[in-house]
């Protein structure tokens, strides 16, 4: 058989419409994938299968991924091969054939499945597959390096086993990927409770919106939790004693805005308030004028899903005829 050359330049992350893209996505992700888009083939899409672990409408759903389209071209990602999961048949094809060299013991030990189906009790049989369609997301593209969080990292070790397995059953098909560290982003923390990260799933009060105009941007602000300490010295970083007012002074740096000077919480929370609001502006501007020309939306989403179909078809069909279907 042969083995399909790997792609050692190439990127993939996908971020499932899960919530609203929040300053934090901005900030830690969609900035530094904009900022890397001219040394690597960058392959970024919405992973909307993966939304469907959990109860939504269609409609819901529809909304959410139109809306994530727009905001990732919005944040600069006109470079890279933007792409929604569904519209690339290969990803669901090659999830079926890992389920197939997958154990259900390996899948009851991935965390977040154990925590979900802790907390709720039944929960939709797609959670439980989900990390093999993600490990089929990976392979597909053949990256010979996937840089990953500690939250992600055991669904990546999974992806390995999996490309492993089938390699040693079947023949070599797949590239097995480093795991490596990615680079380090802005790490922005709830405003109502700093212990945590900004998350699209967050609670509102403690999550700014990319779309959030100024005005609830200066609300959520003026509310983000501190501390009772007013000396001289009060607006000072310390992760561990002042939370609240790190992640405020993290996020005044992250938007270009500067801390000197200011002596007082009203005062961090008003120049937190100015630099994010000109950060986001911008974004909200290209936003709104893309979102007045949907075509040429559905248009580079359309080109993205051609271009991935060119990369994953040939490893789905290596993969389908390693297995022994097709052939006949």
């Amino acid at each position: 058989m042969t083995t399909l050359a790997p792609a050692a330049t190439r990127r993939l992350s996908l971020i499932t419409p899960s919530g609203r893209l929040t300053l934090g996505n901005l900030l830690g992700a969609l900035g530094p994938m904009a900022a890397g888009q001219d040394d690597a083939e960058c392959f970024y899409g919405i992973s909307d299968l993966h939304a469907l672990t959990t109860p939504r409408s269609p409609a819901e759903l529809r909304a959410a991924v139109t809306e994530q389209a727009t905001l990732l071209l919005a944040a600069g990602l006109d470079r890279s091969t933007l792409f929604v999961q569904s519209d690339v048949p290969a990803h669901a094809a090659l999830s079926y054939l890992l389920e197939c060299v997958a154990t259900t013991g390996e899948l009851g030990r991935m965390i977040q499945f154990k925590e979900k189906s802790r907390r709720q009790g039944s929960v939709r049989a797609s959670l439980f597959t989900y990390p093999v369609l993600m490990a089929a997301d990976i392979l597909l593209y053949r990256p010979q390096e996937v840089p990953v969080g500690d939250d992600q990292r055991q669904h990546v070790e999974l992806t390995r086993d999996l490309a492993l397995r089938f390699n040693a059953a079947y023949g070599e098909v797949f590239t097995v990927p480093e795991i490596t560290v990615p680079p380090v982003g802005a790490r922005v923390m709830d405003l109502a409770d700093p212990t945590r990260k900004m998350s699209k799933s967050g609670a509102d009060a403690g999550v700014i919106g990319l779309l959030d105009p100024p005005d609830v941007v200066r609300r959520k602000v003026a509310r983000a939790v501190t501390d009772g300490d007013s000396g001289p010295d009060a607006v000072r970083a310390d992760r561990a004693g002042k939370p609240g007012v790190t992640n405020l002074l993290e996020i005044l740096e992250a938007c270009d805005g500067s801390a000197d000077g200011l002596a007082s919480y009203g005062g961090l929370k008003a120049a937190v308030t100015d630099a994010v609001v000109a950060t986001l502006e911008p974004l909200q501007r290209r936003c709104a004028d893309l979102a007045a020309d949907p075509g040429h939306v559905a248009e580079v989403y359309r080109r993205g899903a051609a271009r991935c179909r060119e990369v994953t078809e040939p490893v789905l069909d290596a993969a389908r005829a390693a297995i022994g279907l097709g052939g006949r």
